[in-house]
C-alpha cells in the first residue's frame, strides 16, 4: 500500500507541474517547457508576447476589480463578500483583499524575459520588432502603475534578477514613490514612439496597444503622480525602508502638475489626429425617429457600451461584459415574472443618486431654482416628464429635473428604462419602466435578487438587450472600457487648473464633455444657476466642479475609487452612511422613506492596500504600509 501511495503522489505531481507549464506558458512545441525554444521563431515569440497580455487585471469583472464594490459607488448583496467586505472596512494583511503583489510581479517578470530575448527571435521583420518590444514595455509600465496605484512605493523590477543571485540581491527593498512615476514614465516614453497610431486591423488586433493608448496612460501616470496622495503627502512622512530612505516627498511640487498638462495636451493631440473623438448617437439606420431626449440618453450610454465606438482609447478585450450586465440587469418584464436570469446584483446608494446635477448643470444643493430641502417629498410625474418619468407615477421629487446623465446611468421606481425591445418613444407609455416597490416587477420579495438600495444599475447596460423568457437574457457584449476620451479631457482640464488656475482652455474640454451630457457650459450654468455664481473663477471652486464632473462623467467605469483616493478625498465620502430607500413598503409614502444600510469607516492606512504578512516574512527588506 506504501509503495503505491509513493507511485500516485509522483504521477499527481508529474501530472500538476506539466499542466502548469502548460497554463502558464503553452509557448513551446513539443511541450519542452524552455526560454530558448520561446524565441526560435515569430510563432512562438507572440506567444510569449501573449502571455505577457495575459497578467492584465479583468477590468470590469467583479471577482478581479476592487474598484466595482470596493468603495461606494455600488452595493453589493451582502451574501457575495469579497470586495463589499473591503469597502465594509475588513481589509486585512493576512490575505488581502484584491491582493495582486503576486500576480503583477509575475506579469512584470514574463515582460523582461521577452525583452531579454526578442532580438534572439531570427524570422521577423525589425519594425514589428520594434512594436513587439514597446508593446512589452508598455504592459511592464501598466503592471508598475497598477502596483503603485495599490500600494505606494514599490520595488522596481527594472531586469530580472540571475539564477545565481545571493540572497541579498533577492531580498529587493521598495522605491521611493517619485523613481516609481519616473520609471513607469521612461518606459511609456520608450514604448509610444514604435506603437501603431490605430490598429489596421481590428478583427486580429482589438485590444493590442498603440500610441494613443501609450500617451493615455502616460498622462493618467502623471496626474496620479501630481495629486494629493503621491504629492506632498505628509501623511506617509514616517514610511521608510530599513536603511532609512524616505519613500514619500512630502513637499508638495507644482512642476509635477506642469508636466501632467503637458502630457494630456499632448496625448489628446494624437487621439484626435487618430480620429478618436466623444461618441455621439447617429447610427446609419434605426427604427424610429428619436426625440432629442432619448438620443442624448444613448449617446451618453452608448459611450460605453457600443463596441470599439469612437470614443473608446483603450478597452480590454480579456474583461468582456456579458456576465456583468446579466449581474446588473434588473428588468423583470411582466411576461416573465419567473426569470432569474437577470439578478440586479449591484446598486447605487442614494449619496450616488444626489451627486449627479440638476437639469441646470449645476449641484442639487447649489441650484436656487431646484428645491434640495423638499427632495424626499413626493410629487407625480406630469406630460412633460414622460420619457424619464412613467406619466401618472408617484416617485420622490429627488428624482424630478434631474441632468440627463442621472436618467441614462440610473434605474429608479417609476423611472423609464429605454430599450428592452420597446424603441418608439413617440409612444411613452409602451417604453418600459421599473416598478420598485415590494414585491412589483423590480422590487424586493421576489425570488432571486433585486437593487437592495432602490436604484438600478442601466450605465453598463447595452440599451439592445432584450429578455426573451424567463432564462434567455440576449446580451450585446462589449470590451470594458478602461480609457475614454472624456476621461483624457477632464484630465487635463484638472491639470491645467492645478497648474495654471482657471482659463479658457480648462473650461473648453469640461465644457466639451457636458455638451455631449446635454448640458450648458460651466460658466453658463453657474452664473446663471448657482448659489455661488463665481465659484468656476477661482482654482478651488474649480477643482471642486473638475471633480465632481469627473465622478458623475465616469460614475461605474471603475475610476471613483482611484480618484477618491488620489484626491485623499476618501477619508470624506468612504465615512458616510449607505442609504436607500425603504424596499419592504408598498406605498410611495412608506417606500420613501430613508434606511441606513451599512455605516462605513475609512482610516489613513486605508489609501493604500495592505503588503501581505507571507511577503513580509519571505523578505524582511519590506517595510509594510503605515497602520498594517
Amino acid at each position: 500500500m506504501r509503495k503505491y501511495i509513493i507511485i500516485g503522489t509522483c504521477i499527481l505531481l508529474f501530472l500538476t507541474a506539466i499542466t502548469s507549464c502548460k497554463k502558464f506558458l503553452d509557448v513551446v512545441p513539443d511541450n519542452v517547457a524552455t526560454i530558448d525554444n520561446a524565441f526560435t521563431m515569430r510563432t512562438q515569440a507572440m506567444k510569449f508576447l501573449f502571455t505577457c497580455y495575459s497578467f492584465m487585471p479583468k477590468n470590469g469583472q467583479l471577482g478581479d476589480d476592487p474598484a466595482i464594490v470596493g468603495g461606494d459607488e455600488l452595493w453589493e448583496i451582502p451574501e457575495r463578500g469579497a470586495y463589499l467586505d473591503m469597502a465594509k472596512g475588513f481589509q486585512s494583511k493576512v490575505g488581502p483583499l484584491g491582493d495582486r503583489f503576486q500576480s503583477m510581479y509575475q506579469g512584470i517578470r514574463d515582460c523582461n524575459i521577452f525583452l531579454e530575448n526578442i532580438e534572439k527571435v531570427p524570422d521577423m521583420q525589425e519594425t514589428e520588432r520594434r512594436r513587439w518590444i514597446s508593446e512589452v514595455k508598455f504592459l511592464k509600465a501598466y503592471y508598475h502603475f497598477n502596483l503603485v496605484r495599490m500600494y505606494g512605493p514599490i520595488p522596481l523590477i527594472k531586469t530580472n534578477l540571475p539564477i545565481s543571485a545571493d540572497v541579498n540581491q533577492v531580498k529587493v527593498v521598495r522605491d521611493p514613490v517619485d523613481s516609481c512615476f519616473s520609471y513607469i514614465a521612461q518606459l511609456l516614453d520608450e514604448a509610444a514612439p514604435a506603437l501603431p497610431l490605430t490598429i489596421i486591423s481590428p478583427t486580429t488586433e482589438a485590444g493590442r496597444i498603440t500610441r494613443p493608448i501609450a500617451l493615455s496612460l502616460k498622462a493618467k501616470v502623471l496626474v496620479t503622480a501630481a495629486s494629493p496622495l503621491f504629492n506632498g503627502n505628509t501623511d506617509q512622512a514616517s514610511l521608510k525602508n530599513p536603511n532609512g530612505t524616505q519613500l514619500f516627498n512630502t513637499t508638495f511640487s507644482k512642476v509635477k502638475w506642469d508636466s501632467a498638462a503637458t502630457a494630456c495636451k499632448r496625448a489628446i493631440d494624437v487621439c484626435e489626429s487618430a480620429g478618436i473623438k466623444l461618441y455621439v448617437y447617429n447610427p446609419a439606420f434605426q427604427q424610429f425617429t428619436l426625440t432629442d431626449t432619448i438620443k442624448t440618453q444613448l449617446s451618453i450610454r452608448n459611450a460605453v457600451t457600443e463596441k470599439w465606438n469612437s470614443e473608446i482609447i483603450w478597452a480590454n478585450t480579456q474583461a468582456n461584459t456579458g456576465d456583468l450586465q446579466r449581474l446588473v440587469s434588473s428588468w423583470w418584464d411582466p411576461l416573465y415574472l419567473d426569470g432569474v436570469i437577470t439578478r440586479g446584483e449591484l446598486s447605487p446608494p442614494l449619496k450616488i443618486a444626489e451627486m449627479f446635477y440638476t437639469g441646470n448643470g449645476v449641484p442639487i444643493d447649489e441650484d436656487k431654482t431646484w428645491d434640495y430641502s423638499g427632495r424626499y417629498a413626493l410629487r407625480t410625474a406630469e406630460d412633460a416628464d414622460k420619457l424619464y418619468i412613467r406619466k401618472g407615477y408617484t416617485t420622490a421629487a429627488l428624482h424630478f429635473d434631474r441632468e440627463p446623465r442621472f436618467y441614462a446611468d440610473l434605474g429608479f421606481d417609476g423611472g423609464v428604462y429605454y430599450g428592452q425591445g420597446r424603441f418608439d418613444d413617440k409612444k411613452p407609455t409602451d417604453l418600459f419602466y421599473l416598478e420598485g416597490k415590494f414585491k412589483q416587477r423590480n422590487g424586493k420579495g421576489k425570488y432571486g435578487y433585486n437593487t437592495i438600495t432602490g436604484y438600478n444599475l442601466k450605465k453598463l447596460i447595452n440599451f439592445q438587450n432584450t429578455i426573451n423568457s424567463s432564462n434567455d437574457y440576449s446580451v450585446v457584449d462589449y470590451p470594458y472600457p478602461i480609457m475614454r476620451l472624456s476621461d483624457l479631457y477632464l484630465l487635463y482640464s484638472e491639470a491645467l487648473n492645478e497648474s495654471e488656475g482657471p482659463s479658457p482652455e480648462v473650461n473648453k474640454y469640461i465644457d466639451l464633455v457636458r455638451k455631449r451630457a446635454g448640458l450648458g457650459t460651466v460658466a453658463s450654468s453657474w452664473t446663471n444657476f448657482s448659489t455661488n455664481p463665481v465659484k468656476f473663477q477661482n482654482q478651488d471652486g474649480m477643482r471642486a466642479i473638475i471633480h465632481q464632473e469627473r465622478l458623475i462623467e465616469l460614475a461605474f467605469e471603475s475610476q471613483r475609487l482611484w480618484d477618491l483616493r488620489r484626491w485623499k478625498e476618501s477619508a470624506k465620502e468612504l465615512n458616510n452612511p449607505i442609504k436607500g430607500w425603504d424596499l419592504s413598503q408598498t406605498t410611495a409614502i412608506s417606500y420613501y422613506r430613508i434606511t441606513v444600510l451599512y455605516n462605513q469607516t475609512f482610516g489613513a492606512k486605508d489609501y493604500f492596500w495592505p503588503i501581505a504578512e507571507g511577503n513580509m516574512t519571505a523578505n524582511r527588506n519590506l517595510v509594510q504600509n503605515l497602520g498594517w
